[in-house]
């Protein structure tokens, strides 16, 4: 018996080597792919294709597909946070952002995450696997699927930015970003994508190589090594020198501003002499600094910072000529922030097994 694969995850190539090999013309490959970004759940719905193709695309083939175990929107209306269950039981995000260019959405990349920032629900309980580009591309499909049924835009911006480290899945995450561009698909312009990562910098300079113009975006989060390395034990394998070094040459590739994450953490990284540090860090190199105030998370001891401190950081790098602006806030009342909602989740579930 043939094992059935993933077909969403296979590209427009492999979809037209799939049925040239059963002896259909070159155009039916653009069809398939057609009803499979739109969302379609079964061969049988693909009314354009023969009887015949439709059989054998259900004989090698499945559809991926996500059960929404939870939806839960913001009491401003502002963002609202989708708990997926995958077809192995897994469980992943997906959060929609609301703005007034359009919505945005943060998706996941990883069923949990093996990176350990100390400050992040994510990577409470480690890296269970990676998700395919079909399960990434399923997220936004039915998030589509959903908006559109109370009269809502789709997603018109993709952030690489859920569960998961995005670099630490290269392949299936770059093979996702082409897809979600085909302009028979969901047509989403490259320039529309953003991809944050805590600074894996040789998959950083593979980036680079892709070609692709998408906004890179990295968790920088320290001025310096050591006040990192107590916080995220990448920077233990790649320093900011070494960050700084890959950022430029994606610049140089792509001719895309690098943004850097930096999430304010009371009375560690949040000083004067902080925002100083790193002014001097990235001055003359052509790039944003996005302020994050922390989101505090049950059980980890780290806490956000004062707005004051807040306000005295973002006036601090202005004064240095650095471009900054501070993270508008979503979906604090919903558990917002990456990997809580699953982690609260997984928690209820655990508690009603020890119940029993």
């Amino acid at each position: 018996m043939v094992e059935k694969r993933d077909i969403l995850s296979l590209s427009l190539e492999e979809i037209q080597q799939a049925v040239q090999e059963w002896g259909q013309p070159h155009y039916r490959a653009q069809q398939i792919l057609q009803w499979l970004h739109r969302g379609v759940k079964s061969f049988d719905d693909m009314t354009d294709l023969p009887k015949a193709l439709r059989e054998l695309l259900a004989e090698r083939f499945y559809i991926v597909k996500l059960q929404m175990l939870d939806k839960r929107t913001s009491s401003a209306g502002d963002a609202t946070k989708y708990l997926f269950l995958l077809q192995d039981r897994n469980i992943i995000e997906s959060v929609v952002m609301r703005y007034k260019y359009g919505n945005s959405l943060c998706l996941s990349t990883q069923v949990g995450c093996r990176m350990g920032c100390k400050f992040c629900a994510s990577t409470i309980g480690g890296l269970v696997r990676n998700l395919s580009a079909g399960e990434m591309l399923a997220q936004v499909i039915e998030v589509n699927d959903d908006l559109e049924k109370v009269g809502e835009r789709r997603v018109g911006n993709v952030v690489l930015m859920g569960i998961g480290e995005p670099l630490d899945n290269y392949d299936n995450t770059v093979k996702f970003i082409k897809m979600i561009h085909y302009p028979m698909g969901l047509n989403m312009s490259y320039r529309r994508i953003t991809l944050s990562t805590c600074g894996l910098v040789p998959r950083m300079m593979d980036l680079a190589e892709e070609g692709l113009p998408i906004t890179l975006s990295i968790s920088l989060h320290a001025p310096n090594d050591e006040l990192r390395k107590l916080i995220m034990p990448v920077a233990s394998a790649y320093s900011i020198d070494d960050i700084l070094k890959a950022s430029r040459y994606y610049f140089k590739k792509t001719g895309r501003r690098v943004t850097f994450e930096y999430a304010l953490i009371s009375d560690l990284n949040d000083r004067e002499k902080d925002a100083i540090e790193l002014a001097r860090r990235l001055k003359g190199f052509p790039c944003h600094v996005n302020i994050i105030p922390l989101n505090n998370v049950r059980g980890l001891a780290y806490k956000r910072s004062s707005q004051a401190a807040v306000e005295r950081f973002v006036s601090v790098l202005k004064s240095q000529g650095i471009a900054v602006t501070k993270r508008r806030e979503l979906g604090l009342d919903i558990e917002g922030a990456c990997g809580q909602l699953r982690r609260s989740y997984l928690e209820r579930v655990e508690a009603r097994q020890d119940e029993r």
